[in-house]
Parts: structure tokens; C-alpha cells; sequence
């Protein structure tokens, strides 16, 4: 089983309070940061060029567009597009062994709540206005619509 434990404790609820590393809070700001997914690094099928799987182009952009994505460096976003080759093969190929190094490579950078206690990363949400939905793309479909035709 991979991974690293689980998630700290908060250290309030410690009884032994001590020094910890600051907690570093970054605030949403939904701007696009870090580079487009290369083209032509996928190869071509009968000559033409292949294509960004839209479930990764939707995962990169979902990174680009995170409020940790403003800690990124450049060696970061190299790290993350290596791994968005890792995600295309298992979304284009059905390749789902790739799916734990995906899951550990994106801790690295705080893909969830948990991750981002462990990076002593605080994900602050501006106060103003509702949040915007995510843009999902073509041929990708609402959970809910699906759970509407199935129950009918």
C-alpha cells in the first residue's frame, strides 16, 4: 500500500505544543499560471498528430488554475507534466496501473485536503462572489445527469 500515514494532527489538539513549521496560506485567485500541455510530444497515429486526452487537459488546467499553483516552480511544472504524459496513458489506453504513481506525484504538489495538511499548505477561498463551476469538456458529462437517466 503506498502513501506516507496519515495526516497530522492539529496541533492545537496536541499536548505537547511544540515549535512547528508555519502553516504557508495561499488565496484562490483563478489565474492561469505555468505552461500549456506540450504539443507533439504524444506521437502521430497514421500521421496525424495525437491529442491531449480531454480528462488531462481538464486535470492540467485544473492545476494551472490552483491556488497552490502560485508556489509552483519551473522544475515543478516539468515534474507535472511528466505526469500528465503518466495520465494520458491511462485515460487514452486504459493504462489504470498508472493511476497510484499519478495519485503520489500529485500529493507532492496538494491535490487534496489531506495532502495539503501534510505540506502545511492553507488553501484561503476569496470572500467575494460564488465560485465558479468547472469547465468540463467535450463528450464529459455531469455525474448528476447520469444519476438522473439511471433513476429515471
Amino acid at each position: 500500500m503506498a502513501g506516507r500515514g496519515p495526516a497530522p494532527k492539529d496541533p492545537s489538539k496536541r499536548r505537547r505544543r511544540n515549535a512547528t513549521e508555519p502553516e504557508t496560506i495561499v488565496t484562490a485567485d483563478d489565474e492561469l499560471r505555468g505552461p500549456e500541455l506540450p504539443a507533439g510530444v504524444l506521437g502521430d497515429e497514421d500521421g496525424v498528430p495525437v491529442e491531449w486526452h480531454a480528462m488531462t487537459q481538464l486535470w492540467w488546467n485544473s492545476w494551472r488554475t490552483s491556488a497552490q499553483a502560485q508556489t509552483f516552480t519551473d522544475t515543478d511544472w516539468l515534474f507535472l507534466i511528466d505526469t500528465a504524459l503518466m495520465h494520458h496513458t491511462m485515460w487514452a489506453k486504459g493504462r489504470w496501473e498508472f493511476a497510484s504513481e499519478v495519485r503520489l506525484r500529485a500529493a507532492k504538489f496538494g491535490a487534496t485536503p489531506e495532502d495539503r495538511a501534510r505540506l502545511k499548505l492553507k488553501v484561503d477561498q476569496p470572500s467575494a462572489g460564488p465560485q465558479k463551476p468547472v469547465q468540463r469538456p467535450d463528450g464529459v458529462t455531469d455525474i448528476n445527469s447520469r444519476r438522473a437517466r439511471l433513476t429515471g
